[in-house]
């Protein structure tokens, strides 16, 4: 039986924070931005709304606030950065224009209300391009969030006892405290699995704490409708994001190609507008690898993100389906973070010196 004691709480987050704190009260990153910072970075965004300030909240890392985006915006001009299409990042990559200003690429997972609601005045105020990646089941309200209904579930819950992945959980979940540390316990062993465990186990906890997934997705989600008009808008550029947001190396051949080649078509049919660029769900080494970015080829595919943390360097013009992205965790919204990350001197360490991780 798992208890929730046997889960050590917020160990990854520590390490980051610790790293951090290493080049800021160092600068070394300032000094091997001349090496590491390459052609410029993809930025990764999910939701942008006022801050909460909820006890419970372990999907915080993915929501900034909006006063931060037009903070990030107007630092990124400061120092000289271009904010371009995700277009014009490719034509720079193609055509390996390295003596060129450094590139930011501004991307948004998944088609949250918020980006079009609260993230577009900024984005407008700023004239800067962006890209929103799309899934398709959750614009027509067919697929899951399955982390947001994990949050919800044991946000209601006052303990969490289930069998998941062959073994017994029996959490607490009483304080915001044992709540986190029961998300935890559950999330990380869940995702590392078969999704399809995943899948139920979070059903579960969801039918038992009275959650309705489909409203989730509708309460946070652009529809058809919405994303057709975002669509129209000169600095937006929408992207494809699979139909159901599936760990894609997880499953078959024709799994992941029915994923990646239908969610294309369907979102071209939507919107009436070619759909040039996907990103990999969740996107990690485990859900996305070498097999998915040939598959993103096949399908047309001008580009495709990932998750993998990585600056922009000429080599990846050879690997245009398996670019990095830098996620901006809303756990770390300050600009000296941002200024570190832009660097690029953290994930030459975190690549072990390589300037790709494309296998």
């Amino acid at each position: 039986m798992v208890r929730g004691e046997d889960f050590p709480m917020g160990i990854k987050r520590d390490v980051i924070d610790l790293g951090f704190r290493m080049f800021g009260a160092t600068g070394l990153h300032r000094l091997a931005a001349r090496y590491t910072q390459g052609m410029g970075a993809i930025l990764m965004f999910h939701r942008v709304r006022p801050a909460s300030h909820e006890a419970f909240a372990p999907n915080g890392g993915l929501e900034i606030t909006p006063e931060f985006l037009d903070l990030l915006l107007t630092r990124l001009k400061g120092q000289g950065f271009a904010i371009v299409s995700l277009d014009e990042a490719v034509t720079r990559i193609r055509d390996g224009a390295g003596d060129a200003a450094p590139f930011v690429a501004l991307t948004f997972d998944d088609g949250y209300r918020d980006t079009a609601h609260v993230a577009l005045p900024i984005l407008e105020k700023h004239g800067a391009p962006f890209t929103v990646f799309v899934t398709t089941g959750f614009a027509d309200r067919t697929a899951r969030m399955w982390w947001v209904e994990m949050e919800e579930a044991i946000a209601a819950l006052p303990a969490v006892r289930i069998e998941a992945a062959g073994r017994l959980f029996d959490l607490p979940a009483g304080t915001p405290e044992e709540k986190q540390a029961a998300f935890e316990a559950l999330y990380w062993p869940l995702r590392a699995g078969e999704e399809r465990e995943l899948l139920r186990v979070t059903g579960a906890l969801a039918d038992e704490a009275g959650v309705e997934r489909i409203d989730l997705v509708d309460e946070l989600c652009l529809n058809w409708c919405g994303l057709r008009k975002l669509s129209e808008h000169p600095l937006a550029t929408i992207g494809a994001h699979t139909l159901t947001h599936p760990m894609l190396a997880k499953h078959p051949d024709g799994f992941a190609r029915h994923e990646i080649f239908e969610s294309k078509a369907i979102i071209e049919r939507e919107i009436g507008r070619e759909v040039k660029h996907f990103a990999y769900p969740v996107g990690d080494p485990g859900s996305a690898g070498a097999r998915e970015f040939v598959l993103a080829r096949q399908a047309g595919f001008a580009s495709a993100v990932t998750t993998r943390p990585g600056m922009i360097f000429p080599e990846h013009a050879s690997h245009l389906t398996a670019l990095p992205r830098l996620s901006v965790n809303g756990h770390h919204q300050s600009l000296a973070t941002l200024d570190i990350l832009l660097s690029g001197a953290p994930f030459m360490l975190w690549n072990k010196g390589r300037k790709l991780s494309v296998a």
